[in-house]
């Protein structure tokens, strides 16, 4: 999934230190033990626990599918209809604060936020895999089916992620920035729980947000190592075990604590951004390799294609499919599932670097840049291994066996030039994003364990690092290679189905405050409407009298002392007309009369 450049080294001015404060217990506590009960009965009773895990996709998650899908497109729809709208205009901070970042830094940190582990594992894999193996009712030429292939892929990496993260990412910004709340999910309630935000509802709400995210994270990490490992049997022939999976964990995971326990915030900074340049480099070098003009064509094409798709496979279901329900389950539902426990994390960090920025200015910025982003490295590394499959006789299912997710990338650099440094240059890649991804993700679990603390104690930070990396390395361990990344996407749904209800509440909650601005902005705005016509009305009437005396005063002149004292008689009337009128005040009382009761 995304893995966001560092957030501890975003300066996000809001204030946080008047919310710094110590572990919160009943947040803390109950998620850690919970997460560590669970790593022990892995451990303890793997086959067990594969069977519990298995029960609860065949059952729950297979019958939730349909759900998923409304709720994520509902997600979308939620966020076009905030940005088209008055609420648009607020500004997430200070109504005359200024953008914190200025646009090209912004953008540049959104794209940071859409690199990570999954675009490097799916990169190839997922074109493929839709291409090879279609969704029930894709039928038609290899044509035909690459281009469906392409769109799903978009479906899945494109709008409706961004839209997940805009709801959790607006409803923290708008919190944070424009009410002064600590950084905590529980805030992004506020106008629905009122009192109760503090509270044990509360402790829930946050409780959720660290399961979910623990479990997203430990996903995305499992992918990785397994993409690591992949790596090193294409290049050295190392055969990939349960043992070589836990031990590449247990090691990378060890850098990851290294660096949370060193606090080296300016290497890790250091180390994304050299993420960026690797990652650019990898899709500028297979780019110029590859047939350059065939996937940018195919890159402007999928998005027409993606575009003129978008209403259709967002709300697809495949209802009278008997064999859709399995496959929706096994991509777009955990696909969308995986966004939502991801979403704190996100959320947080496009929070963080938001401030200044008006609510439309957020959804359309995070909603398109990353987005686009994401559509070009897909365009480049799907398009070229679809090309390679269609056009160049590759064979990615190995004679009907069928696709490799894991090597399907490493297969696809073994068919162009230079194959060796591509493959040692994605191992990095995925190692230094499952590196990063740790520490800013127990960055952010740790602050909300710690109700907003900008600088949660070490101790807390190392226990998410080391749970994140402990969930992975006792499902892949426990559980087999592919066994234990199955059971790791199904917690990773399981766990954002309840959080999904929580991010419903915080668009009720964004509805409600912000149209609610929107409404006082309006009484506001005709109050001062009516103030400026009392003043025009005022003063056409004093203009209108003012001729009327001096055209009475050229008719009439004044001749004698009555005479002048009617004309000032006129002119006190002319005043009291014109004047405006002063706001009620308690009449002073005669200091010789007895108080009144």
């Amino acid at each position: 999934m995304t893995s966001p450049a560092n957030i501890t080294e975003t300066n996000m001015q809001q204030p946080a230190e008047k919310f710094k404060g110590t572990l919160k217990p009943w947040v803390f506590w109950p998620a850690a033990v919970a997460s560590t009960i669970f790593v022990t009965l892995a451990l303890v009773a793997p086959h067990r626990i594969n069977s519990i895990i298995q029960t609860a996709k065949d059952t729950l998650i297979t019958h939730s599918s349909w759900y998923f899908v409304a709720v994520a497109t509902g997600f979308v729809l939620f966020c076009i209809v905030i940005a088209a709208s008055k609420a648009g205009d607020i500004v997430l901070g200070d109504d005359d604060d200024d953008p914190e970042y200025s646009t090209g830094s912004w953008f540049a940190m959104l794209f940071a936020a859409g690199m990570g582990i999954g675009l490097v594992f799916w990169g190839a894999a997922e074109p493929l895999s839709h291409f090879l193996t279609p969704p029930p009712g894709t039928t038609g030429d290899a044509a035909h089916i690459a281009r469906a292939s392409m769109s799903r892929t978009f479906l899945h990496w494109g709008l409706h992620a961004w839209a997940i993260y805009v709801v959790v990412g607006l409803g923290i910004a708008y919190a944070v920035h424009r009410k002064g709340r600590p950084i905590s999910i529980r805030w992004a309630l506020e106008p629905v729980l009122g009192k109760y935000v503090d509270s044990w509802l509360g402790n829930l709400i946050d409780i959720f947000a660290i399961i979910g995210t623990l479990f997203g994270v430990a996903t995305s990490l499992g992918f990785g190592v397994k993409q690591v490992a992949s790596g090193l049997e294409s290049m050295l022939g190392i055969t990939t075990t349960s043992g070589m999976l836990v031990g590449l964990v247990i090691v990378i995971s060890g850098l990851a604590a290294l660096s949370v326990a060193t606090g080296l915030d300016a290497g890790i900074k250091l180390l994304s951004n050299t993420n960026l340049l690797i990652a650019a480099f990898l899709a500028l070098i297979t780019l110029t390799l590859g047939p350059t003009t065939f996937l940018f064509s195919e890159f402007v094409q999928s998005i027409g294609n993606y575009l003129n798709n978008l209403i259709h496979l967002s709300f697809q279901t495949f209802a009278f499919e008997p064999e859709g329900v399995s496959w929706l389950t096994g991509w777009t539902s955990n696909y969308w599932g995986w966004w939502i426990s991801w979403s704190p994390f996100v959320g947080v960090f496009i929070a963080r670097i938001s401030r200044g920025r008006t609510v439309r200015q957020f959804i359309v910025g995070v909603m398109l840049v990353p987005t686009l982003v994401t559509f070009l490295w897909f365009s480049i590394f799907g398009g070229s291994a679809l090309y390679q499959e269609i056009f160049e006789g590759a064979d990615f299912a190995k004679g009907g066996s069928g696709l490799n997710t894991t090597t399907a990338l490493f297969q696809m650099f073994e068919r162009l030039p230079a194959s060796s440094f591509l493959i040692v240059g994605a191992m990095i890649l995925v190692v230094i994003f499952f590196v990063t991804s740790s520490d800013s993700g127990s960055y952010v679990l740790s602050m909300i364990s710690t109700g907003g603390d900008p600088n949660p104690q070490l101790w807390v930070r190392l226990t998410w690092a080391t749970l994140s990396g402990a969930i992975a390395a006792a499902l892949l361990g426990s559980s087999g290679s592919d066994d234990g990344m199955s059971a790791l996407q199904t917690m990773s749904i399981l766990s954002a189905l309840p959080f999904s209800l929580v991010m419903i509440l915080i668009c009720v909650s964004l509805w409600k405050a912000l149209f609610n601005e929107v409404a006082i902005a309006k009484r506001e705005e005709r109050a001062m409407l009516r103030e400026r016509m009392k003043n025009v009305v005022a003063t056409e009437v004093r203009k209108q009298v003012l001729s009327d005396v001096a055209q009475a005063a050229r008719s009439h002149p004044i001749e004698t002392s009555e005479g002048a004292r009617a004309f000032q008689r006129k002119l006190l009337a002319m005043a009291k007309m014109t004047k405006r009128p002063k706001a009620a005040t308690k009449p002073v009382e005669n200091q010789s009369q007895p108080p009144r009761d």
